[in-house]
């Protein structure tokens, strides 16, 4: 759980800094600032997929509304 959270970080942390850096370039800007965007989104993603939290997301996939 606890190495789970550190990757998420370093995912999101990254992303943003990536986008942020996106700023500084010359050249490449849109294509820095996707690629961070894209780290964001997949660290966001990497949270989203675990299974059982608060949510109870483990049983999410089951066809049933009502579970």
């Amino acid at each position: 759980m606890i190495l789970s959270f550190i990757f998420f970080l370093v995912l999101f942390l990254g992303g943003i800094w990536v986008m942020a850096l996106a700023q500084s370039l010359e050249d490449f800007q849109a294509i820095v600032f996707v690629a961070g965007l894209l780290l964001t989104m997949l660290a966001l993603a990497w949270v989203m997929r675990q299974s059982g939290s608060a949510t109870r997301r483990h049983k999410n996939w089951t066809g049933s509304p009502t579970e």
